[in-house]
């Protein structure tokens, strides 16, 4: 059996990009000190994982290209030590745990800026400038910096009222969600990147003449070159011809993993069940695991392209996760654990194919496991070559001339 978190969190945790960096972590190299050269800031959220996945995957291809970056977490920087930070997060997590009531906020407040969101993200965005332009002077030297780069919606704020500072000379907001509410569009920012002609036109509903680019997301550098299906079960242990299925709920574990994991093992799965950091949904897991030698227990992971790779199904929610296991070439079967923008992602996502959709209750999930393993479409899709999206976010950058780029690639229309 695997063993929990100890391979996860180590094996790929010294190669550039592998694990995201958040509060205020620091993604840049020790610079050359005579000519340091451009600088970014990657502005992100600890509200989930993918946030941070997409801030490592990008200042992993900034760094390649020569930038220095500097990764901050603004829901972090809430003021330090005053616990604003530990209540933003508790107040996030009630909301989606009470499903209408995040619907309510996410469909009639953040959708159209109404009074309550509007207060909220001003409140957050003033608290959260000042300890951000401190940390950025700390991370990269004497302002103004080149870039801000948002991938977080309350970020977006932030990047925004830097510039208007003119603590930085550029802003990019980029949005990992199928459609951008209106937190995320600030007038302006430079440039809007999105995944979809979908998240262009939610862009375009708030600021008609946006700027707008349609793009795949940077993808962090294990999943451009995942290792075969027989190298991963090899390196994790796992049965050559078994039926493996990963269950990954999101870094906090939304998804009902333990009874769903338990019920796949007993049919004769082999389940890498990942907790994320929920720490408690890991010791259920544990317990679950002591009679079931086809359950493998994990917490908060770095190799999830290995895991993708050695699975024959994915099972998750809506986000970055779905990017990361279609460039794998793994077949999803997403679950409807995340209202708001969870519903939005979960409708584009069955759009963009090779994903099936179930009730989050075991039972019928145990079942819709078991009729995808027998759909080739969904056992065996194609995979979606993600070598390309760095270069091409590069050459998006490039047009905002603060970033060198040989020619372009042909832009998808927005």
């Amino acid at each position: 059996m695997l063993t929990s978190t100890s391979r996860t969190d180590t094996a790929l945790g010294n190669r550039r990009g592998a694990g995201c960096r958040s509060a205020a972590a620091d993604t840049s190299t020790d610079g050359a000190a005579e000519d340091p050269g451009a600088t970014a800031a990657l502005l992100t959220g600890s509200i989930g994982g993918g946030h941070d996945a997409l801030a490592a995957a990008c200042a992993a291809v900034l760094e390649d290209a020569g930038i220095r970056t500097h990764t901050i977490d603004v829901m972090g920087s809430l003021g330090r030590g005053s616990g604003a930070p530990r209540a933003a997060d508790l107040a996030f997590r009630t909301l989606l745990s009470v499903t209408p009531l995040y619907d309510a906020f996410h469909f009639s407040q953040l959708r159209d800026g109404a009074a309550l969101a509007s207060a909220a993200e001003l409140a957050g965005v003033r608290r959260a400038v000042p300890a951000v332009a401190r940390e950025l002077e700390l991370g990269l030297g004497d302002p103004p910096i080149d870039l801000a780069l948002a991938v977080f919606a309350t970020a977006a704020g932030v990047a925004s009222r830097l510039k208007d500072a003119g603590l930085c000379r550029r802003t990019v907001v980029f949005v990992p969600d199928a459609t951008a509410h209106r937190m995320w569009v600030h007038d302006n920012t430079d440039l809007f990147l999105v995944t979809s002609r979908l998240g262009a036109a939610s862009v375009r509903r708030y600021w008609p003449e946006a700027p707008v680019e349609i793009l795949d997301p940077p993808l962090r550098a294990e999943f451009g070159d995942p290792p075969t299906r027989a190298d991963a079960r090899e390196a994790l242990g796992l049965p050559p011809g078994a039926d493996v299925v990963a269950i990954m709920g999101g870094a906090w574990g939304l998804a009902p993993v333990v009874d769903t994991a338990a019920m796949l093992a007993d049919v004769g799965r082999h389940v890498l069940a990942v907790a994320g950091r929920n720490a408690r949904r890991l010791h259920e897991l544990r317990a679950a695991a002591r009679h079931r030698p086809g359950l493998h227990p994990l917490g908060y992971c770095t190799n999830v392209a290995e895991l993708m790779a050695a699975s024959d199904l994915v099972v998750t929610t809506a986000g970055m996760t779905c990017h990361e296991a279609r460039a794998v070439g793994r077949g999803l079967v997403l679950l409807d654990v995340v209202p708001g923008h969870g519903r939005e992602n979960l409708a584009h996502e069955l759009e963009m194919g090779g994903a099936a959709v179930s009730q989050p209750d075991p039972p019928t999930l145990t079942r819709a496991v078991a009729a995808c393993l027998e759909d080739p479409e969904l056992r065996c899709p194609a995979r979606i070559d993600s070598g390309g999206a760095g270069r091409r976010f590069l050459e998006a950058l490039a047009d905002l001339e603060i970033l060198p780029v040989g020619p372009r690639s042909p832009a998808r229309p927005a």
